[in-house]
């Protein structure tokens, strides 16, 4: 039993919870003297055991979520409808993906986003 064992057992039980063991040892006693040491140095619950297979289990830590403040949308895909001007066609269906400073006029267009413009004597007061 190397450390490097012990290790990926740890990542094991860090990735699933709930692990099988398959020890190549013929002695009961040295394969229950294993899974006593597995469960003490890794803080995990002996499940079972069965011949050779040592079954261990230890909750799944929760996963952190970690938000960035410099992210901005992507992509997003819109349907542009144009129906037709005598009744009798079909509207005609477009899908366009618009960019993060895009938007769709009435017309149909697509346009950038501009930044609005302040007067010079409220930029002043402020």
């Amino acid at each position: 039993m190397t450390a490097s064992v012990t290790q990926e057992v740890d990542n094991a039980l860090k990735a699933h919870g709930l692990i099988k063991v398959r020890v190549f040892s013929d002695e009961r006693a040295t394969r229950e003297e294993m899974l006593a040491r597995l469960s003490d140095e890794l803080g995990a619950a002996p499940i079972q055991h069965i011949g050779k297979l040592l079954v261990l289990w230890r909750p799944i830590p929760p996963k952190e979520n970690t938000e960035r403040d410099d992210r901005k949308p992507g992509p997003r895909t819109v349907k542009l409808v144009s129906f037709s001007k005598s009744g009798n066609h079909r509207a005609t269906v477009k899908k366009v993906q618009l960019f993060g400073n895009q938007r769709v006029a009435a017309g149909g267009e697509i346009k950038r986003v501009r930044t609005r413009t302040t007067s010079v004597k409220k930029k002043a007061a402020e």
